[in-house]
């Protein structure tokens, strides 16, 4: 799976961290892969990703709740993400 490190736009952005997801679900891929995957994209494109401590309205839209979820929670496991809850 090769991912990019920045993006253009959120649409495309989503669609990485929607395929990241999709492929540790399908056991495509390792939770270690899964983890570094998320933790890279979210390092590299921080403000397309997040407004005001929350999910921004297009990765809410193109991602869906159980797959921010899962990207929320490795945030959290890295310390990447304040403790507030960002989807609800």
């Amino acid at each position: 799976m090769e991912i990019k490190r920045f993006y253009k736009t959120q649409r495309e952005l989503a669609s990485t961290l929607n395929n990241i997801v999709d492929a540790y679900w399908e056991n495509m891929i390792s939770e270690e892969e899964l983890i570094a995957n998320i933790s890279e994209v979210y390092c590299n494109n921080t403000k397309k990703i997040l407004k005001q401590n929350d999910f921004t309205t297009i990765l809410k839209q193109q991602c869906g709740k159980r797959r921010l979820e899962v990207i929320e929670r490795v945030l959290h496991i890295n310390d990447l993400l304040n403790n507030e809850k960002s989807i609800g």
